[in-house]
């Protein structure tokens, strides 16, 4: 299912007070640290939307710590969604 033996795909959209506080960074440094691939942008109604590719672990992770967020963040959910076209070769912040 991915460019990597092993590779699983994860999307979510993250909710709460997501925007104006690092989120996209913050999302970038910890993709980098689990060596994800994919893309976070910010979505017109205020949410986050994350598509990463990984090892099962490195999504679990990625899960897990965007449930929690960066300091200044208040995240509601962590909803999956549906995947959606092909991920990049490493991480990036859309705008």
């Amino acid at each position: 299912m991915g460019h990597q033996t092993g590779e699983v795909r994860a999307d979510y959209r993250v909710l709460g007070r997501v925007q104006g506080v690092g989120f996209r960074w913050w999302t970038l440094q910890l993709a980098h640290q689990l060596v994800l691939r994919g893309t976070v942008r910010n979505c017109e109604d205020g949410s986050v939307e994350v598509r990463a590719a990984g090892s099962q672990g490195a999504i679990d992770r990625l899960r897990a710590a965007l449930i929690q967020g960066p300091p200044h963040s208040l995240v509601e959910d962590v909803r999956p969604i549906r995947p959606r076209g092909d991920l990049p070769r490493d991480f990036k912040v859309e705008r």
